[in-house]
């Protein structure tokens, strides 16, 4: 069962390291790319989506880092 957990994590923190990645910062990021019109808000839905799925993988990866500590503790 370690094992797989580990494997998990490993997993999940490549995922949320490239999530990270794909934010764009003070510049315009994904919507330089002039794919997708832009909303009312002034954000992209690509933009959005991409913060949701991180918070989600985030959250996935915290949980993932205490099971591994209350395993190995």
């Amino acid at each position: 069962m370690l094992q797989i957990l580990v494997f998990f994590h490993f997993l999940v923190s490549l995922a949320l390291i490239g999530l990270i990645l794909m934010h764009s910062g003070r510049d315009t990021g994904m919507a330089g790319m002039g794919y997708v019109p832009q909303s009312q808000g002034g954000t992209h839905i690509v933009e959005r989506n991409l913060s949701r799925l991180t918070i989600v993988v985030s959250t996935i990866f915290f949980i993932n880092t205490v099971l591994l500590y209350r395993m190995l503790a």
